[in-house]
């Protein structure tokens, strides 16, 4: 019998911290190292003592087996990071306003529509900020009718994303103007505010688990997919895998966007790299070529 970690014990035994790892790679595409062992011990710990088993084993098949998957879901929550606020690595909304999106809509007659998906989406700065910057710097964004999606695999933060109330740490890039034209203070507190109800409804949030290819079935005709800092958390075949079906997710010359340093190059030869005057995206090619 394997018992659970406490403070002073040296952790979950080898053997089973590597079961472990495999099925949340498995189930997840989340990839855990030997330097992540901490950090997975103790939430492991954490959720163990939450439920009242004393081995990993015993864990293991509650994960597998609990028909709700009720205990996966909050597992999941603990191991994901959600560090994020608006306008990170604004030169990437640049170009999606300055360049991507003419390109994607070229040929496009008033009024068809355009998709675009942020995966990873965490507590939605990322889909808030694609939004601010269609409604303030795309030229044509009223020519079109535009669907915005945003995904995670952590559904606490998918509440809170939906919710959108944000404190002073994640406003710190916006712009005053913005701030005051599209945000609401909650009370009286002078750090908390909310996103517009307009603009909450006007993404789809959903939760989702990008190497479940059921639930990516969702997911077709996307013009532009940002992925940022998601990949970088799967191993070389989650990575491949993850590109796999983005591409399949993507419409013909639809792009892809990641983070600052990660390289579709490095994981897949599928895309092409386009190089932008504000930033380099990765592009599902057609037959024949690029446009």
């Amino acid at each position: 019998m394997n018992a659970l970690p406490d403070e002073s014990s040296p952790g979950l035994p080898p053997a089973d911290y590597e079961m472990l790892c495999d099925f949340l790679r498995e189930r997840t595409g989340l990839s855990f190292t030997e330097a992540k062992r901490y950090f997975v011990d103790r939430r492991v710990a954490t959720r163990m003592a939450a439920v009242g088993v004393a081995t990993v084993r015993e864990y293991l098949r509650l994960l597998r087996f609990q028909a709700s998957g009720e205990e996966l879901q909050l597992l999941v929550n603990l191991m994901t990071v959600n560090e994020t606020y608006f306008f990170r690595e604004k030169y990437q909304f640049d170009c999606l306003v300055n360049s991507a999106l003419d390109e994607v809509v070229r040929g496009r007659p008033p009024g068809a529509r355009v998709r675009i998906w942020s995966a990873g989406c965490s507590t939605g700065e990322e889909p808030y900020s694609i939004a601010l910057m269609l409604l303030e710097y795309w030229r044509r964004v009223d020519e079109f009718e535009i669907e915005l999606y945003a995904s995670d695999i952590d559904s606490s933060v998918l509440a809170r994303a939906q919710e959108g109330i944000y404190e002073e740490r994640s406003l710190q890039g916006l712009p005053a103007h913005l701030r005051s034209k599209y945000f609401r203070r909650i009370g009286s507190a002078p750090d908390r505010w909310q996103i517009i109800e307009e603009l909450r409804e006007s993404i789809d949030f959903s939760h989702v688990n990008i190497v479940d290819p059921e639930q990516l079935r969702a997911f077709r005709g996307i013009d532009v997919i940002f992925c940022r800092n998601l990949l970088i958390y799967f191993d070389d075949l989650g990575r491949r895998e993850a590109a796999s079906m983005f591409y399949d997710a993507l419409a013909p010359n639809g792009f892809v966007c990641l983070g600052h340093s990660e390289s579709m190059s490095r994981i897949s030869s599928l895309f092409v790299p386009r190089r932008f005057p504000d930033a380099i995206l990765y592009q599902k090619p057609v037959p024949g070529g690029l446009p």
